[in-house]
C-alpha cells in the first residue's frame, strides 16, 4: 500500500508566501515523477508543478517565476514553495507521485490541502 500526506496549506493573505509538503511512504522501489495539481472551485484540475527523477522540472505558465518546486529523494518528498500568491491561487492543492511498487507502476494521490489566499 502506497500513501501520500500532504501538509503546509493555509490561509494566507495576497503577497505572502506558503510552502507544501508531500511525504510518500509505503512499499515503495522508486518514484518516477512528482507533481502538485490544483482545483478551484467550479474548475477543472490542473496541473501546476512537477519534477521528475532527474530533477526536470515543470510549472504551468501562472505560476513560473512564483513557485518552485523540489524533492528530496531520500525521504520520498516533495515541496512547493508558494512565494507572491494571488487570490487566483486559491484552490485545494493535491500532491501526485507515480511510484514503482512491487512490480506496478501506481499513479498516487494525496487527500488534498485547502490553500486560501485573500486580496
Amino acid at each position: 500500500q502506497v500513501q501520500l500526506v500532504e501538509s503546509g496549506g493555509g490561509l494566507v493573505q495576497a503577497g505572502g508566501s506558503l510552502r507544501l509538503s508531500c511525504a510518500a511512504s509505503g512499499r515503495i522501489l522508486g518514484i518516477n515523477s512528482m507533481g502538485w495539481y490544483r482545483q478551484a472551485p467550479e474548475k477543472q484540475r490542473e496541473l501546476v508543478a512537477n519534477i521528475r527523477g532527474g530533477g526536470n522540472t515543470y510549472y504551468t505558465d501562472s505560476v513560473k517565476g512564483r513557485f518552485t518546486i523540489s524533492r528530496d529523494n531520500a525521504k520520498n518528498t516533495v515541496y512547493l514553495q508558494m512565494n507572491s500568491l494571488k487570490p487566483e491561487d486559491t484552490a485545494v492543492y493535491y500532491c501526485n507521485a507515480v511510484i514503482i511498487a512491487d512490480l506496478r507502476t501506481l499513479n498516487a494521490w494525496g487527500q488534498g490541502t485547502l490553500v486560501t489566499v485573500s486580496s
